[in-house]
This record gives structure tokens, C-alpha cells and sequence, in this order.
């Protein structure tokens, strides 16, 4: 993989745009970030192939999809040697209703964040994907019963101006 370029306030600016809508035209983005489109077109390639742009998606609602519950599982496990660890981490990436997965500090070693149709399709989740994973020490559940905010776009970088 290549070096990740040093980034400036119109790689930022590019960025930040494509965060609000990755689907502009390289025209469209080229006139938002004030340049023209060959060198944006160019600027562009080098974020991707250096995987600072490392993909696009979209954003879905998880209600009409029919995943509208939201749940931020915190477990820990009962101890920290490397197989323990890797197989936790292993199971995690294979379970398509855990969204994310944040290795913490703190009373919990990892944070998920886990979509499901209901609470009983939780439970199972539970049953069937997180016990059997074995070593851990206790799972903590906090479900989402609203949103304040939701962005995918990044702050400005203190000095970037974009």
C-alpha cells in the first residue's frame, strides 16, 4: 500500500464533500472545492489509491430496511492472551449484526454497535452469537431509543480552512 499522503485544506475540502454526498460528479466537486476538474479528478485518485477515501456507501434507513433497533453492547473478557483475544475478535468480524467494534479503555474491553428487527431477535443475538464466542466476562446493553445526531462528516482540522 502506499505512503498516505500529507494531507492539505483542499484534500480536507474534498473530502468533507464527498463525506456529505459521495455521489457529486467530479465536475460538481471540482467547482464546490474551487478547482478545476482535471486536478480535482487527480486529487481525488491520489486519496483513493493511497485508501485515505477508502470507500462509499450509503446511509439507509435501518427502520424501513427493517433493522430499527439499535443496541451498544459493551463486553469484557475474562482475560487478555492473544488466542482469547483473536478469537473474540474473529467471531466479531463474522457477525453481520455488529456494525462496529471498538477495542476500549476503561470497564469494558470492546464496545459493539449491533442492529436487530426487535428484542427478541436480540436475545437471540446473545444466545446465538455472543455466548457461544466464549471468555467472556460480562456483556452491559444500552438500547438506542433516539438519535440527536447522526453525520458522517468530519470536523475541519484546526489551520485546514476547509
Amino acid at each position: 500500500m502506499p505512503d498516505s499522503p500529507k494531507l492539505d485544506t483542499t484534500d480536507r475540502r474534498i473530502i468533507r464533500a464527498l463525506q456529505r454526498n459521495g455521489r457529486m460528479t467530479n465536475l460538481d466537486l471540482a467547482a464546490e472545492v474551487n478547482l478545476s476538474p482535471s486536478p480535482c479528478l487527480r486529487r481525488l485518485r491520489i486519496l483513493e489509491n493511497t485508501n485515505v477515501i477508502q470507500g462509499y456507501s450509503i446511509d439507509v434507513d435501518a427502520k424501513v430496511y427493517g433493522l430499527p433497533v439499535t443496541v451498544f453492547v459493551r463486553v469484557s473478557l475474562e482475560n487478555h492472551t492473544e488466542s482469547v483475544v483473536a478469537n473474540f475478535e474473529r467471531q466479531i468480524r463474522d457477525t453481520p449484526e455488529v456494525l462496529e467494534c471498538f477495542v476500549m479503555t476503561g470497564l469494558a474491553d470492546y464496545l459493539l454497535r449491533v442492529v436487530v428487527a426487535d428484542l427478541e431477535d436480540y436475545e437471540r443475538f446473545v444466545r446465538a452469537r455472543l455466548h457461544p464466542i466464549g471468555g467472556i466476562s460480562s456483556i452491559d446493553t444500552s438500547f438506542v431509543y433516539g438519535v440527536v445526531k447522526k453525520t458522517a462528516v468530519y470536523p475541519e482540522v484546526e489551520g485546514s480552512g476547509g
